[in-house]
């Protein structure tokens, strides 16, 4: 299901990357620490900027839920750019 959901989106992915000349090398990886495993491959793929989307909470609401982009932003070597 999973594994589904993410084929899907990568190829939307795909296409947009495709149809504006960018460089394109999909990946997907399922972690119980996404914010880990999001450093890890932008380290091992030799990434120079991290894309992220952010749901945008605020107030107590998005601090007790803690926040995988701003453990990313917090942790990155590179570039982070969050669209929200």
């Amino acid at each position: 299901m999973i594994e589904n959901a993410a084929q899907r989106y990568l190829e939307v992915i795909e296409k947009a990357a495709t149809a504006a000349g960018v460089r394109y090398q999909p990946v997907h990886i399922t972690s119980d620490f996404p914010a880990d495993s999001i450093l890890k491959a932008a380290k091992k793929h030799k990434c120079d900027l991290i894309y992220m989307a952010s749901h945008g909470r605020r107030g107590l609401k998005g601090m007790l839920l803690g926040s995988v982009t701003q453990k990313v932003l917090a942790q990155a070597d590179i570039s982070v750019l969050v669209h929200r």
